[in-house]
């Protein structure tokens, strides 16, 4: 489906973005293997929702939903470390990446067989990285390709604790490693080479795990039981980061993004755009199951070009697109290096990116593991595609409200995946 955007003069706006995605799934799949009952309040929303959860379903999770004072919850009901059943088919990640990566963390350690599979653009991301320590592990899992490619096949194993120097700074599998350490034999411990996104962690330490964290090591050791832990999750930052360029990049702007997740490991956005000059101050910060949120108001700015790379690529690599096109009206040259995992996501982010910023008059230029990007650009509305990844969908129509003229974007409806009312919410942004 295609959506057209037309330039705006001005755009003014209060936004409440889904649930965080990332918060979400954890709490789902740590409270599925806890003692207890817990209430998880602004779940993510869209099919990667459903992707996890039905997964949970499919291994005997009993999990019920309700609507409670207008938040809509979900009741999830623990089976306990030892109390998951064998699915009777298989489990569908969808284009759910995190899905996929966690639950294989989890099946891992299961006395019986199970297989994990995605859709087509899932089965040919790289799994790889996962299965070489969960292996190392003691896990009997197969997959296409050599163990490279979903459908990923488990056969049970007694999982024993390892220590693991991962080759890339990656919250999925770190996360995957740590979730099959709550059953390993031992300590398992995971060395970073830099800082990722730390929710699972935090909220295994909130459940009572024993989780050690001593610079870039993390280790954790088989707890008896995890309590169930109620939790509203706050808004998704990657969600909120189209706002937030748009409100910095919009010559005639002013947006407030609410109740957003301001984890320390996820506020990679927030730097770059400060120091970029972004106007964005936050309000209302509070705290509530070891995640703090806070309002963010931004306005328009005037922009200047900074080089992105090295150890902060981790905290802000779901929201590059999205700031290639706030490079693009800033002053001076922007590079973006050491991103070569954005060539591996839903799209090959780093392509499609420039691809569709420079049909509408942006200057990008790909390298290897990133763009290079000229500011100072007028877009001009021109036909644009999302190759059917959400954020690129949604970048290119944050660059549809500074061009000029109406900018048409194909496979528009990808943006459903994590934000299925962000178009709506685009057009009453519109003044």
């Amino acid at each position: 489906m295609e959506r057209t955007v037309h330039g705006s003069e001005r755009l003014e706006a209060t936004v409440i973005p889904p649930g965080d995605k990332s918060i979400s799934h954890r709490a789902a799949l740590l409270n599925a293997i806890s003692d207890g009952q817990a209430r998880v309040a602004n779940f993510c929303v869209g099919d990667d929702r459903t992707s996890m959860l039905g997964c949970l379903r499919g291994l005997g999770v009993e999990i019920s939903e309700s609507v409670e004072e207008g938040i809509e919850t979900f009741t999830i009901r623990g089976r306990g470390l030892d109390g998951l059943t064998e699915p009777s088919d298989y489990l569908y990640s969808g284009n759910s990446g995190t899905t996929m990566r966690l639950v294989s963390g989890l099946l891992a350690a299961q006395s019986f067989f199970s297989v994990i599979t995605g859709d087509s653009s899932l089965r040919g991301r790289p799994m790889k990285r996962i299965l070489t320590p969960l292996s190392m592990m003691g896990a009997q899992v197969m997959g296409r390709g050599g163990g490279s490619l979903a459908p990923l096949a488990f056969d049970g194993g007694d999982l024993h604790g390892i220590e693991y120097e991962m080759p890339v700074a990656s919250a999925q599998l770190k996360s995957c490693i740590l979730i099959a350490g709550l059953f390993a034999e031992g300590e398992t411990s995971v060395i970073q080479p830099a800082e990722s996104r730390d929710h699972t962690e935090r909220m295994m330490a909130s459940m009572g795990a024993d989780v050690e964290q001593e610079g870039m090591r993390l280790t954790v050791r088989p707890p008896s039981r995890l309590a169930s832990l109620d939790i509203q999750v706050p808004c998704d930052i990657s969600g909120a980061a189209f706002w937030l360029v748009a409100g910095a990049a919009h010559p005639n702007a002013r947006i407030t993004v609410q109740g957003v997740g301001i984890n320390p490991s996820r506020t990679g956005v927030l730097d770059v755009l400060r120091e970029m000059g972004a106007n964005i101050r936050m309000e209302n910060v509070q705290e509530e199951g070891n995640e703090p949120s806070a309002d963010l108001v931004v306005e328009s700015s005037d922009l200047r070009g900074v080089e992105i790379s090295g150890d902060i690529i981790p905290r802000v690599i779901d929201e590059l697109p999205v700031l290639a096109v706030a490079a693009s009206q800033a002053t001076g040259q922007t590079i973006i290096r050491d991103a070569a995992e954005l060539r591996v996501k839903e799209s090959d982010r780093i392509s499609a990116t420039a691809v569709g910023l420079n049909a509408l008059g942006a200057k990008i230029r790909e390298i290897e593991d990133g763009m290079m990007i000229e500011g100072g650009s007028k877009l001009a509305g021109a036909e644009v595609e999302s190759h059917g990844d959400h954020r690129i969908a949604m970048s290119m129509a944050v660059a549809g409200l500074i061009a000029d003229g109406a900018t048409t974007i194909g496979e528009s409806e990808a943006a459903d995946v994590s934000y299925p009312t962000f178009w709506g919410e685009l057009d009453d942004a519109r003044t």
